[in-house]
């Protein structure tokens, strides 16, 4: 389990009322939502990410979710990011999903994104700004 520390970026996300299920806590789907805005956030404002019109796309090629503690609306969320492999068209992202004010992590994940080109879906290298932003989020270590 990573502590707040082992993430260098964070984000707020704010739980909504829907994203609880019948049982009282937000359902589980509702993690790799928050998983996807913390990434893509960061894409697009630090990484110049252009999601309409660019000729790189991320598709997701593996995620991962290990459930630690409940969430619940109306709980805020800050969920933290790092990057733990840096390849020529791929990253793997690390994930902790944080109640506000918490030590210690709710959920922990890794989700992998392989840059490819719009048009032909073939692995394309991640480089410029992108690359840039990403290299900001790199950390040496064990993978969670």
């Amino acid at each position: 389990m990573n502590a707040r520390q082992a993430y260098p970026h964070f984000q707020t996300i704010t739980t909504r009322w829907k994203d609880n299920d019948i049982y009282g806590h937000v359902n589980n789907v509702e993690y790799y939502s928050y998983f996807d805005t913390v990434i893509n956030n960061w894409l697009i404002r630090e990484g110049g990410l252009d999601i309409h019109n660019g000729d790189a796309i991320g598709v997701c090629a593996e995620s991962h979710c290990r459930f630690l503690d409940s969430l619940a609306f109306p709980d805020s969320v800050d969920a933290g990011l790092r990057v733990a492999k840096l390849g020529n068209s791929s990253v793997r992202y690390e994930i902790g999903l944080f109640r506000t004010g918490a030590a210690a992590p709710a959920a922990e994940g890794w989700f992998v994104h392989v840059f490819v080109d719009r048009a032909g879906r073939k692995p394309q290298a991640i480089g410029g700004a992108l690359r840039g932003a990403l290299e900001r989020l790199l950390v040496v270590g064990e993978p969670a």
